[in-house]
């Protein structure tokens, strides 16, 4: 089953080109059904529902959450699917094999205050990563990027003159996303004054780096802000994608358009952007003109 695994997830890198976190995901859940299945001496061209079922059991005997079970289960039936799709298969196993339902959580966001604290931390300090550290900061906040979307981030993607930044989200669609003066100077800062510091290479088109001089990593970016999130005293909970979460609620408070928070967000459906609207303390019908909690 590993070799078909593979050819799957071959493909949804090469010709469904998805994001390296899916692909991790799908790696590991469909490793995980390939050993369940090896122990038994079950193969792909013999899995049935009775199969699934007991698969299904064993998750739920070693107590995953819901959505860990979601997850896992859309894995197997996007596999079986590609089989089924590419003649490898006749019948499809899962066909009929339902997803448990999952309770949606509202995304975790802090206050403005907090949000203020947390982007003053790296300010406290003159070193070339400080500088960095809140030219990042101030940018996820300007914008509600991803982190994958800003670590991405080359030279060229900036443009300060005109305030607005490039990026290229899921699926590989570009959007540009305006940013406010505040983004503007710290990114300038650390432009003039930090980066050239942390340069190892002429040729490096990265925006941020880390200490040697490479892209910064998402794994490091998580790192960084998780020890100004202790410095501060935040809940050891927020993450880099509190930012986002914070991003569009705090617009949505100010009254922006919700589709206009779905542009800025990236956000393929309208309903992924609608959640927000539970968060928001008083979300009221905007003119759509607001692109940042801090544009004004």
């Amino acid at each position: 089953m590993r070799e078909k695994v593979e050819d799957f997830l071959n493909f949804i890198t090469v010709e469904k080109k998805y994001s390296d976190n899916t692909i991790a995901a799908y790696r590991n859940d469909l490793n995980q059904f390939a050993t369940f299945a090896q122990k038994r001496g079950v193969d792909w061209r013999t899995v049935d529902r009775d199969f699934i079922a007991d698969y299904l059991s064993y998750l739920k005997d070693r107590e995953y959450a819901s959505s860990t079970v979601a997850r896992k289960i859309a894995a197997i039936k996007s596999f079986f699917h590609y089989l089924v799709s590419k003649g490898e298969l006749k019948d499809d196993p899962t066909a009929t094999l339902d997803s448990p339902q999952v309770r949606k959580r509202l995304p975790k966001t802090i206050s403005r205050e907090d949000v203020e604290r947390l982007l003053a931390e790296p300010a406290k300090f003159q070193t070339a990563k400080a500088r960095r550290d809140r030219a990042f900061l101030e940018l996820l906040y300007a914008t509600g990027m991803r982190v994958t979307e800003l670590v991405s981030l080359n030279l060229d993607d900036v443009n300060l003159a005109s305030g607005n930044v490039r990026c290229v989200s899921k699926g590989h669609k570009e959007r540009i996303i305006p940013i406010h003066d505040r983004a503007v100077q710290a990114l300038e800062e650390y432009l003039q004054k930090g980066r050239s510091q942390l340069l190892k290479d002429l040729d490096e088109k990265a925006l941020f780096l880390n200490h040697r001089g490479q892209r910064l990593t998402r794994q490091g970016l998580w790192l960084i802000i998780k020890g100004y999130v202790r410095a501060v005293g935040l809940d050891q909970d927020v993450t880099p994608h509190t930012l986002r979460h914070s991003f569009a609620t705090h617009l949505l408070d100010e009254g922006a358009d919700l589709r206009h928070v779905q542009e800025l967000l990236g956000h393929a459906n309208i309903s992924t952007t609608q959640v927000y609207t539970q968060v928001s303390g008083g979300h009221r019908q905007g003119t759509g003109g607001e692109t940042s909690p801090r544009s004004d």
